[in-house]
């Protein structure tokens, strides 16, 4: 991500749907007017869903997904028509591109029940009217539904409302939502401890220090930033006590151990599982270690495809801490990026990172799975949180959760990990 760019995270996903040569990239470039995705009168020329970022008025800044078309016949057609439908894990707004000349298909009507199932905002996009008689809109499958949107990518016609309709259909869930800067007052102090080790990017901040950071500075409070190596000395130079403390997951207990009781600590996992997640389920998730037994399964997955170091929290230390921690022998697998576990029943638990470069979308698709399949969730800084014997005090910024463990008779000390 460049400094400049909005996150891909951030953005407004809007997935555009459709069989073959239905008009699905001609769409996208009549919408953006520009050629951002390529257009063939070959059909299937789209094979795997492909991305393109863009600043589009009057929505803002926008995730457009072009998917392949889900008429695609073999085997291998239909690997492409399962990914393109995977692409409504993260979708924000659905475009159903129908070829207005030749009306839905059942693959269409099958796709538009399932947005129906989903409650995602959804236009049905009935492309090509250039070609069509003007009597032809009266036909039974051309019906005036709010949902339905005549338009000409050949021509432009009809997109300029096209665009105006997709701006009105941006989910409310998420707007107005802040990472930290609802805990926050103006000219509130945070101090934000950010290890820099080998696996720490070079000449960078990673993303969900980045997006804190700004977030801070929106609340009109002042952030200082240090390593974990400075932290004491840093909070001693201060003058006054800070607000609020952020740590990386990896070093929550050295900062527990050099931040005074009376200050706020939390991590930047725990912000990013009440931004983008279900922090009372995620708590709930970490409970699941004090059942775990020689040879269950755990499945950690990461949002991200980043390099991994020989030191890596995903893979190296947070198994060795669970280990560590419950005195058994687990079995782990791993993922990461898009890559989910559709059947997680094998599963003893779930362990999630942050989710910084997933959608709110996305997320909540994650952990909506695990619980409609039964499955324990929590992420990486609740975990070692709880293992630590932290995990009450990383949550005393968020009362409604700490008084939910509280009800629980759980974690009411620091040896209270065991405690059932």
């Amino acid at each position: 991500m460049g400094m400049n760019q909005t996150p891909a995270s951030e953005r407004v996903h809007i997935g555009l749907f459709g069989r073959r040569n239905a008009g699905k990239s001609s769409v996208i470039n009549a919408v953006t007017n520009q050629d951002a995705a390529i257009v063939s009168e070959i059909r299937g020329t789209t094979t795997d869903p492909v991305y393109k970022a863009m600043e589009l008025l009057p929505l803002g800044p926008v995730m457009l997904i072009d998917t392949p078309g889900l008429d695609d016949e073999g085997e291998l057609g239909a690997l492409r028509v399962q990914k393109g439908l995977d692409v409504l894990r993260k979708t924000d707004i659905a475009l159903l591109i129908v070829d207005g000349s030749s009306g839905m298909g059942p693959e269409d009507e099958q796709l538009e029940a399932e947005l129906q199932k989903r409650g995602l905002p959804y236009l049905v996009v009935f492309n090509k009217m250039d070609l069509c008689k003007k009597d032809f809109y009266k036909k039974d499958f051309c019906k005036k539904d709010e949902r339905h949107i005549w338009v000409s990518a050949r021509t432009g016609e009809g997109i300029e409302e096209l665009k105006e309709r997709l701006a009105r259909l941006v989910p409310e869930k998420g707007r107005g939502k802040r990472l930290v800067g609802d805990l926050l007052d103006p000219l509130d102090l945070v101090v934000l401890v950010v290890p820099i080790d080998k696996a720490a990017p070079k000449g960078r901040l990673i993303l969900p220090q980045q997006q804190t950071i700004r977030d801070v500075l929106e609340s009109g409070a002042i952030s200082v930033v240090t390593r974990d190596t400075e932290l004491s000395e840093t909070l001693s130079r201060l003058g006054r006590r800070p607000k609020l403390v952020i740590t990386d997951s990896q070093v929550f207990e050295l900062a527990d151990r050099q931040t005074p009781e009376d200050i706020l600590l939390t991590s930047f996992s725990i912000l990013f599982a009440r931004y983008k997640g279900n922090l009372a389920q995620t708590v709930r998730g970490a409970l699941a270690l004090e059942t775990l037994a020689d040879g269950d399964r755990i499945l950690i997955s990461e949002g991200c495809t980043h390099h991994r170091q020989c030191n890596d929290i995903g893979t190296v230390k947070l198994p060795g801490w669970i280990e560590a921690y419950t005195g058994k022998k687990p079995e782990f697998d791993f993922t990461s990026g898009t890559g989910f576990e559709r059947d997680l029943s094998r599963y003893h638990m779930v362990v999630h990172c942050g989710g910084c470069m997933l959608n709110e979308q996305e997320m909540q698709y994650r952990l909506g799975e695990a619980a409609y399949q039964g499955i324990p969730m929590t992420n990486y800084g609740i975990l070692i949180a709880y293992m630590k014997g932290i995990l009450k005090r990383s949550l005393k910024p968020f009362p409604e959760v700490a008084g939910l463990l509280d009800e629980q008779g759980r974690l009411t000390d620091r040896n209270a990990g065991n405690t059932q």
